[in-house]
């Protein structure tokens, strides 16, 4: 029996030819750190996975001066259309950041106060939306 050959997708965005889609996912999270930071915000950790299948990822974990832990969603597009980067955290994509939230969470001796935010990067441009969503 013969294998076929099926051709591979490749792994690139529209807004740079032939930066993959991890690379342009790590800049654009590059550019939000840099962004809340400049905001007063502190990096507590980047790209935390819960174990196993099925779970969520927080592109970033940020501490506010005031001690409110924040969990950041960072999204790019090369456009509005469609909505733009915000409104591409689907309802299932919050639900699996929440879950990756309350498990990231469950490891702390004090539950701090806690707060959803997305950043945008769209071009150049750079959205901070705090409260994005909640836990509800």
């Amino acid at each position: 029996m013969r294998s076929m050959k099926f051709p591979r997708k490749t792994s690139t965005t529209s807004v740079t030819p032939g930066v993959s889609t991890k690379q342009a996912g790590d800049d654009a999270e590059d550019k939000a750190i840099a962004h809340l930071t400049d905001h007063g915000l502190k990096l507590v950790t980047r790209n935390y996975r819960t174990p196993g299948r099925g779970g969520g990822e927080i592109d970033l974990i940020m501490r506010e001066p005031g001690g409110t832990l924040v969990f950041v969603e960072v999204r790019q597009r090369s456009s509005r259309a469609y909505g733009g980067a915000a409104a591409s955290v689907s309802p299932t994509k919050q639900r699996r950041i929440i879950f990756a939230a309350r498990h990231y969470l469950m490891r702390l001796v004090r539950q701090p106060p806690c707060r959803f935010d997305v950043v945008s990067v769209e071009s150049e441009r750079i959205e901070w939306l705090r409260a994005a969503f909640d836990a509800s």
